[in-house]
């Protein structure tokens, strides 16, 4: 049994923040933003909780490396590449 790992990036009901992030599982990470489980995170504090963009890998260095990648693009990289997925922005995490 291979283990997954994914990218996401959440945001807030104004899409005006962006949070990317890795996980071994997503439905739990998301479950844990959604729920503030840590109140003091960067999420709980600005109130991220739409998962608006995910991608799934095998490697756990290659997801390392995407999430990288696209925290160091700016703003509109960031939209664009949500938008290939999900152009209206909405909760993907509702839909799974």
């Amino acid at each position: 049994m291979s283990r997954k790992y994914f990218v996401y990036i959440l945001t807030n009901y104004k899409n005006s923040i962006l949070y990317i992030g890795i996980t071994n599982s997503l439905e739990r990470r998301v479950f844990e933003h959604k729920n503030h489980l840590n109140p003091d995170s960067f999420t709980a504090k600005y109130r991220l909780y739409k998962l608006i963009w995910f991608q799934e890998f095998e490697d756990v260095r290659d997801a390392i490396l995407v999430e990288k990648k696209i925290k160091g693009w700016n703003r509109n990289k960031k939209i664009n590449l949500i938008k290939e997925m999900n152009i209206n922005f909405i909760d993907l995490f509702t839909l799974r």
